[in-house]
Formats: structure tokens, sequence, C-alpha cells
């Protein structure tokens, strides 16, 4: 498919009103993404769990108005935001060549977490995809009628115009973004991954470590673009190719000591490219790496298949399978919670994608 495919071409125009809902996961990426071309295109594929617990949920409300204007309003947990606004008007503006409808309405977006807001989770995954699943429910109650493989592949599409990893909150449990070899998959849209799952990997678990709330000092949308120029950049793509291809090897076999060893190694050289940009800048604090060093020892000690993953900032997630839940949640609870902020965690699984709660 192409851009093209996914412009509206024609729209019941007299419809005057409205409501959609959706709640869309974040998501976690075992293969990262970091590094982007025009239009929100991938400079490698990636691979993530889709999330079950942490998630963002949003109604949109439209209403008829007479001027040309893209017209909105923010609510975060009930209070106007004026905050949000300017991603949602860069994302409007990006996205309005395929609904044109966009600017015959007004829209009263109400969003909220079920995750604690600045906790140093990624929150525009979910948020920006819950948008634009709100947007295509609106796209169908104006008189068109998708199939849901189309609904799912625009909606992604969408998304990523928002925030790259935000196409990959449509669907689960696994998701693949980025052209490669070795899976289907676009660089216009996440793809459910269709390779073969080990039961081994089936209903894996997620304990997000709240190691720093505060602000990132230095924000992915910048991260991102350091990559241009990096002495180290086309290794790194050529190594995510890599990783995508055995990992789909490894999550047929399950194979929970070389899936380790890809997550991790993919945490670390994540963090590695930002360490080595120009300007350099490091998003670990000295309590990520207590807790990595801690889950190594841990996994040492008593041959668990707990491992962590990091996305662009100081947080920790604890992933390991199922069967592990208890003694891992018992080592989390004992060793590791006293290095979050606050002691806060977030005890999550592998979800389904998103749902619709109203139409």
């Amino acid at each position: 498919m192409t851009e093209q495919d996914f412009i509206l071409k024609s729209y019941n125009s007299n419809v005057k009103s409205g409501s959609v809902k959706w709640s869309a996961p974040s998501n976690i990426a075992l293969v990262k993404y970091w590094g982007k071309k025009e239009n929100q295109i991938p400079e490698n594929p990636s691979i993530s769990f889709t999330l079950s617990n942490c998630k963002t949920i949003t109604e949109v409300t439209y209403t008829k108005k007479e001027d040309n204007s893209l017209s909105f309003d923010v609510f975060f947990e009930d209070k106007l935001n004026e905050a949000f606004k300017p991603k949602i008007q860069t994302f409007f503006e990006r996205i309005e060549t395929y609904m044109p409808f966009l600017r015959d309405y007004h829209f009263k977006i109400e969003t909220s977490n079920t995750f604690p807001h600045s906790s140093g989770i990624a929150s525009s995954a979910s948020g920006m995809s819950a948008l634009a699943l709100c947007l295509l429910s609106i796209e169908e109650n104006l008189g068109v009628d998708y199939a849901d493989d189309y609904f799912n592949k625009k909606a992604s599409f969408l998304a990523r115009l928002g925030s790259g990893s935000a196409c990959r909150s449509i669907e689960g449990e696994l998701v693949v973004w980025g052209q490669n070899k070795s899976t289907q998959s676009s660089d216009l849209f996440g793809i459910k991954y269709d390779g073969e799952v080990h039961s081994n990997f089936k209903n894996y678990q997620d304990t997000i470590l709240l190691v720093d709330k505060g602000e990132k000092q230095v924000s992915s949308t910048v991260g991102h673009k350091l990559m241009f120029g990096h002495p180290f950049a086309k290794e790194r793509f050529a190594q995510a190719h890599d990783n995508i291809a055995a990992l789909k090897a490894i999550l047929a076999s399950g194979d929970f000591k070389a899936f380790i060893k890809i997550v991790e190694s993919e945490a670390l050289t994540l963090h590695a490219m930002m360490m080595t940009s120009m300007p350099y800048f490091i998003l670990m604090k000295p309590n990520t790496l207590e807790i990595i060093n801690k889950i190594w020892k841990f996994r040492e000690d008593t041959n668990s298949n707990i491992c962590f993953t990091l996305d662009a900032g100081a947080n920790v997630h604890v992933l390991y399978p199922e069967i592990e839940k208890d003694i891992v949640l018992q080592f989390i609870k004992n060793d590791l919670v006293s290095h979050c902020q606050n002691d806060q965690f977030i005890s999550d699984s592998i979800g389904k994608g998103a749902q619709l709660i109203k139409h």
C-alpha cells in the first residue's frame, strides 16, 4: 500500500455531531527504532510487545462548524490542557490530506492515562494511537465502511505521523514496523507479527520500574535527529535488521537465553547511540545501572529467565515469562523497588491491542 491509498475520497458532510471513544496501549520495543527519515519513516525496523494495562483512554466529540480552521480543545484528566495543543496541531496538519473532514468540525478531545502522568512512561505511543483510532471511527460515522484490516492499517499509518512508535500500539501481541527481509512489514504502518511464537513467549510479563519521573533533558525527537551523521548509524541500522532476523528464529524456538541476549543488547545499544551522538547525552540514571546489575546477579544465582529492556529514558522494563511471575515479583519488591522513585513500579503483561469503547 502507498500513502495515496489512505486518502479519504468522499464522506457524508451532513453529519452534525457525534462522539467516539477508544483505549490504546503503550508498547515496548524488543528491537529498537532510533533514527528516522522525513515523514516519520524509520531508519531501521523494530518489533515490540504491546502492553495491556498501560494505556490511554481518549474520547473525541465532534461538532459541525462553519469556518475552515483546524479547531480543537484538549482536556487531560478533566482539565483543559494547552500544553498538548501544539503537538496535536502538528498532527492534524500532517494528516488532513488523508482526513479532509478535519476542517469541518470542532473537536473536543478528552484523554487520560491508566498510568501516572509524568511517570517517565512514554505516553505518546498510546496517546497518538488512541486519537488516531477515534478519528478513524469518526470517518466511519461519516458514512465510510472499512474492513478491519484496512481500518487498522490506516489507524497505524495516521498514528505514525503523530509519534513513530504509536504505529505499533494498534494491534498486539507483537508488532513489526519498518521494512525488512525477515518479516511481513512496512515503513508506513505497523503490522501484527505473523511468525510462529513459542508458548514460552505467550503472556509475557513486563514490570516497569519507575526510576526517574522527571522530564528528559533530551527529547526523543531530538535524539532521533542526532542519528543524522552519527558515526555508528550505518552499523546500527544493519544490526537492527540482523536482530529482527535472529529474533524471528528465537520466538519460534522458545529459546529464552537467546531472547535475553538480543533484548538486553538492543537496550544497551539504544543508549550507546545516545552516548556517542554529537552532542552526546545520557538518559540512564545511577539507579538504572544498579537495577541492571542486580538483575544480572539474580539471573546468575537463580538461572531465572528474567531480563531488562529500556526505552529512551531511565526507567527499566523487567521482562520475564509468566511461569516465573511470583519469584520475580518477590525479587523486585525485595531488591529493586528501593531504586525506584517513591518505590513506584507498574506490573503489566503483553496485551492484544486497542479497544473500541464507544462508536
